[in-house]
């Protein structure tokens, strides 16, 4: 009798833990990326650009923007762009395709120059600009 009862015990408390794994789950998984080799190198190539940023490092984000930003980016917007001050720090979020050969990923951006404890939240979009190279043509 007292096996009975301990199993039934050990067999209500698993249905229940089977139960709950979902919604679980679905509370605090990543969404399902598929992540082909594009996508983790525009990932890479965004990451890698605004560590220039957070660096304050204006040598390797400018060799890194497409031709259409550096054309119609100003000098003084650019100095100010990798000029964050001493706290910096990014997030990126899951980014989407846009089509071959581009995407688009939300942005975080903390910086003592904002003067909020808020951060400004934007958008970068990566292109590819050959088999291996990857450009910055939207700046968050």
């Amino acid at each position: 009798m007292r096996f009975n009862r301990i199993a039934a015990i050990a067999f209500l408390i698993c249905s229940l833990a089977l139960l709950n794994f979902p919604a679980v789950q679905g509370k605090n998984a990543s969404p399902s990326v598929a992540a082909d080799s594009d996508y983790v190198s525009a990932l890479a190539a965004a990451n890698h650009f605004l560590h220039a940023w957070q660096n304050q490092d204006r040598e390797i984000g400018l060799a890194m923007l497409s031709d259409a930003v550096k054309n119609t980016s100003s000098e003084d917007s650019l100095q100010t762009f990798f000029s964050p001050g001493g706290e910096a720090a990014y997030e990126i979020s899951h980014g989407k395709k846009l089509k071959r050969g581009a995407y688009l990923f939300p942005v975080s951006l903390f910086a003592s120059e904002f003067k909020s404890a808020h951060p400004h939240t934007s958008e970068i979009v990566v292109v590819q600009t050959s088999k291996d190279d990857w450009a910055i043509d939207k700046l968050p």
